[in-house]
């Protein structure tokens, strides 16, 4: 008896050895989720690519499967929530905003227009969002950029005088008062609604990208007036339990794939946007560049909306704001 509890106590302690020194047995498995519905979009191959980087870098030992939007029960606007409820272990979250407000400088229409802008505006606010994420019980990992948000309409638009009185889908208060400050009225419904409002003139235009939305509805749409309003963004985050847990190899793994991954990521959407604009011209869309006196008026007329804004947030939107156009030169 004696002997068969010695050779016990022997094979568990080899085995919890062989568990601690051999990656074979000490496995890393996670979930990840986003937001993104198609795995061939330059998001979705981007996600797929990062995973399989980290993948490769552990030699197998920290392995994360991607589910697809609307493959899980989680609704796009409680990503956030679900990665710090650790429903899913990390995710690619576009809308964050509604958890981590203070994120919502960096799209604040007319304030960041060039990829110069971005990058500096970018530097100023990564500490921010890493603060606001922990305070969630969340790891921000990184972000990716869409190209920017222009005007695409069903109707002629040569200048932004033409948008006076015209129906316009926009995906936020702020973006709304730039329509409204050139005489239109502003709309906001979901995505799967936009293609009926088109079509039966509930609505008159979106703002979006030639590669985001306008990818969908061009069929829709006679016009893009390249008023570049703004950018929108999508975070890399991780719950900061399950990422703990991890070893310091594969932290640092899941870190160094996020950071190559979010420029890539963004690099891939300028590719596409490109590529967007041309089939979309060629389908017989007139693309107009914006008249310099139109991007000086909206510029103007959006300085006081990005103070209400930073306001309404509280002080460190306010000193967040201040840091930006100071970054930047507005």
């Amino acid at each position: 008896m004696k002997l068969f509890r010695r050779m016990s106590v022997f094979l568990l302690v080899m085995l919890t050895l062989a568990f601690v020194a051999n990656p074979v047995f000490a496995k890393d498995r996670w979930t990840a989720y986003t937001y993104v519905s198609v795995a061939n979009s330059a998001a979705g191959t981007g996600l797929n690519e990062m995973i399989s980087s980290i993948e490769k870098a552990t030699a197998g030992n920290f392995k994360i499967t991607l589910n697809l939007g609307g493959t899980l029960h989680i609704k796009a606007a409680n990503i956030t929530q679900a990665v710090a409820d650790g429903i899913v272990d990390m995710a690619s979250d576009y809308f964050y905003l509604g958890n981590v407000p203070i994120g919502g400088v960096l799209s604040l229409p007319m304030l960041i227009r060039t990829e110069d802008e971005w990058q500096k505006a970018i530097k100023v606010m990564e500490p921010y969002l890493k603060e606001a994420f922990e305070a969630q019980g969340l790891v921000y990992l990184g972000l990716y950029r869409y190209p920017e948000q222009t005007i695409f309409t069903t109707f002629d638009l040569n200048t932004a005088k033409d948008l006076f009185g015209k129906k316009m889908r926009v995906t936020s208060p702020e973006q709304a008062a730039l329509i409204e400050h050139f005489g239109g009225s502003a709309v906001t419904m979901g995505g799967a609604e936009v293609p009926q409002a088109l079509q039966r003139g509930v609505v008159d235009g979106v703002i979006t990208a030639s590669a985001g939305g306008a990818k969908k509805w061009n069929e829709f749409l006679k016009t893009n007036y390249r008023l570049a309003m703004n950018y929108g963004s999508s975070v890399l985050i991780a719950n900061r339990d399950a990422f703990e847990r991890l070893s310091k190899e594969n932290q640092q793994a899941l870190i160094k794939a996020c950071a190559v991954a979010g420029p890539q990521i963004t690099e891939n959407f300028v590719v596409d946007e490109q590529a967007q604009k041309k089939i979309q011209a060629a389908k017989g869309m007139k693309i107009i560049n914006a008249d310099p006196a139109d991007i000086a008026s909206a510029e103007k007329a959006m300085v006081k909306v990005w103070s209400q804004w930073a306001e309404g947030k509280g002080p460190k939107a306010v000193e967040a704001l201040a840091a930006v156009r100071a970054a930047i030169g507005k």
